[in-house]
């Protein structure tokens, strides 16, 4: 048995002491009846009435008791400021707890079988040495005594006595409090759901030695950062090096009523203390005014040091708790490269791939240990695409995820600028040693992103050319329509933008800004308030773009429409030409897939020198002659055929003439 519960069964054993004096008082004041009749308390009879009436008011019939002979634990008395007195109190509550005995004597001494917990009448007849003790002692019953303001206790009425007087209502101990003067390990049953205890160090952080230092201190910390930064684990290592475990409780998990939350708040906070533990308050951004202005109050209450965690900025109107933020912001790539070596335990990555991992993927200490270990193989391919799934889908609700199936081989363009597509994936490659090592980033306070125009008439590639760009960085291609995110209502259009590009900040994704120049033409003179707001959206979307130190992509079929101040922030311009027919032939012998029956009569020279069309037109008579060719193979004829339906989409009707001479003799 527990030290703990043996210094109960000490007290418990001076109360006997006490019980056994008021039995025997009980006896003559109750009559010889007292105890056998199992109607007893349900009705009262003329010799109990008149022996009731002979009793002095106010005068315990179970004789005078004391609170000094039983002295509790002192922790107890010392961190909730009890009286010897208060002490018995609990005492006399917690007794059925350890043994039910205990009810069948209070029911004696209470003079009815029905109340077998204590009241306040019987706790202080116990207790008291006389009326005026009895009637002084009633303050300690009080809402603001500690008994009940520190909810060691609770008074509870009878559910068949409406609105009873105090001295009627049974004093019922708390079960956590039960549960710890009984030695009962583990947390209070109310908390499972919602709360763990953690102790020893976390798997490694960087800020926990000054986590450590102002926790030392006595410092309230609120703990700013996205989910996974690491918070959690600094905070626990640092209250590990202080010798203590951590209580990590859910505050978004906690029970939703205003009442019950803040007696849920106040439990956790007390089970922390009563643990030894660092409170570590987590999502308390997540609480309603009112919750929130709940759990500062009791916070305010409760000693020594106190963590809370969140990813928004801690509300200046709060009640004041006079809290430190620690902002955990997400680790710089030497940090991501050590967490990178750690998380993939000695498996053979080549030092270069950690490099591209740790310098491309901005993800928290949690993230990369996720990515680690569900990655299906150590491939630079295999790791990055675990690491995408890491960082999370934040942005699919705000734009189009393009699966890259393109490459190289598939790109028609000038040299010059498939050269430039090249020199975009270098300077993606060596961000971290021009912008780090070699300083430029600590020179530059924006513009260090990748901002790329895809200009040329529809259907050249510009897509395509995005899908070969994520492939060869392994990163994630998000398609935005500029269309969906311009609103028409004043400041709308920010909020959108600056969503998205935080999103694709967090998940290292490219983006892909479709149709550009439907929001990015030339600004003109302003007329009216709308104009002058349309000048704003475009503003806000330059200074964004230079912020974002990621990739992004605009798309365009009409240069000539876009605005200067636009175009000379962009750190490349790939022009997209409409294809000549030495392009078209190659982009016509390229089509095909590997599997499709071509007969012989396709000609991609020929095709290239009858019809002026673009890649993703030829791609779409690809595609439609093989549907029209059924079982196969693709005939000259069902390419013709295609061409025909392709035109007429342009609005442009071809005659069985213009179709001569393309696979017909």
């Amino acid at each position: 048995m527990s030290e703990v519960a043996d210094g109960v069964l000490d007290w418990l054993a001076r109360l006997d002491v006490r019980l056994a004096e008021a039995v025997a008082a009980a006896g003559a004041a109750y009559g010889p009846e007292a105890g056998r009749d199992s109607f007893r308390g349900l009705h009262i009879g003329p010799d109990e009435v008149t022996r009731v009436l002979r009793r002095a008011p106010a005068v315990s019939p179970i004789g005078p008791g004391s609170a000094a002979d039983a002295a509790g634990p002192a922790w107890l008395a010392e961190r909730y400021d009890l009286s010897a007195f208060e002490l018995n109190v609990l005492l006399v509550a917690v007794a059925p707890e350890v043994d039910l005995r205990y009810e069948r004597l209070y029911g004696y001494l209470q003079d009815d079988v029905t109340r077998r917990r204590p009241t306040v009448e019987l706790t202080l007849n116990l207790l008291c040495d006389g009326v005026a003790e009895k009637l002084r002692r009633r303050c300690d019953f009080a809402a603001d005594a500690p008994l009940l303001r520190h909810r060691l206790v609770r008074l509870v009425a009878d559910p068949h006595h409406v609105e009873p007087p105090l001295l009627a209502r049974y004093v019922v101990p708390d079960e956590q409090i039960v549960d710890v003067l009984l030695g009962v390990g583990g947390l209070d049953r109310r908390l499972a759901s919602w709360c763990r205890l953690v102790s020893g160090p976390g798997p490694g952080s960087g800020r926990a030695h000054e986590l450590r230092d102002l926790l030392d201190a006595g410092q309230r910390l609120y703990l700013r950062g996205q989910p996974g930064s690491g918070r959690a684990e600094a905070a626990r290592t640092a209250a590990a090096g202080l010798g203590r475990p951590v209580l990590h409780v859910d505050l978004a998990l906690a029970p939703s009523g205003p009442a019950t939350f803040e007696d849920a708040v106040r439990c956790a906070l007390r089970e922390a203390e009563l643990h030894g533990a660092l409170p570590y308050l987590d999502r308390a951004d997540s609480l309603d005014d009112h919750r929130r202005d709940l759990a500062v109050m009791a916070l305010a209450h409760t000693p020594g040091p106190v963590v809370l965690a969140g990813t928004a900025p801690w509300p200046s109107t709060v009640l004041p708790l006079f809290l430190r933020t620690v902002e955990f912001t997400t680790p710089e790539a030497g940090e991501r490269r050590v967490r990178w070596v750690s998380a993939l335990a000695g498996r053979p990555v080549p030092p270069g791939d950690l490099d591209v991992l740790a310098e491309r993927f901005p993800l928290t200490p949690r993230a990369i240990d996720e990515a680690a270990g569900t990655a299906g193989g150590h491939t630079l391919a295999e790791l990055s695409a675990a690491a995408r799934r890491a960082a999370g889908h934040e942005l699919a609700g705000l734009a189009d995820r393009i699966e890259p199936r393109a490459g190289w081989a598939d790109l028609v363009l000038p040299d010059d600028e498939l050269a430039a597509l090249h020199e975009i994936c270098a300077r993606v490659a060596g961000q971290g040693r021009v912008l780090r090592d070699w300083g430029f980033g600590g020179k530059l306070a924006r513009g260090t992103g990748v901002a790329v125009l895809l200009a040329g008439p529809p259907g050249t590639g510009k897509t395509m050319a995005a899908e070969v760009l994520a492939a060869e960085l392994h990163l994630d291609l998000y398609r935005i329509s500029l269309a969906g995110v311009v609103s028409k209502y004043i400041g709308e259009t920010e909020k959108n933008l600056d969503r998205v590009f935080a999103a694709a900040e967090r998940t290292a994704a490219i983006l892909l800004f479709d149709e550009a120049d439907a929001m990015l033409g030339k600004r003109g003179e302003v007329r009216d308030a709308h104009d002058r707001y349309a000048n704003l959206e475009v503003a806000h979307l330059l200074q964004r773009m230079e912020a974002h130190p990621g990739v992004t992509l605009l798309a365009t079929n009409m240069r000539h429409n876009l605005d200067e101040a636009f175009t000379r922030r962009l750190a490349f311009t790939v022009r997209f030409p409409f294809p000549d027919q030495n392009s078209r032939a190659r982009i016509w012998r390229s089509v095909w897939p590997a599997g499709t029956p071509l007969a012989a009569d396709v000609d991609p020279e020929a095709l290239a020198a009858r019809f002026t069309l673009s890649g993703g037109h030829i791609k779409n008579v690809a595609l439609a002659s093989a549907f029209l060719a059924g079982p196969g193979p693709v005939t000259a004829a069902h390419v013709r055929h295609a061409v025909r339906r392709e035109f007429q989409k342009l609005g442009k009707a071809l005659t069985d003439d213009d179709l001569l001479g393309v696979g017909d003799g």
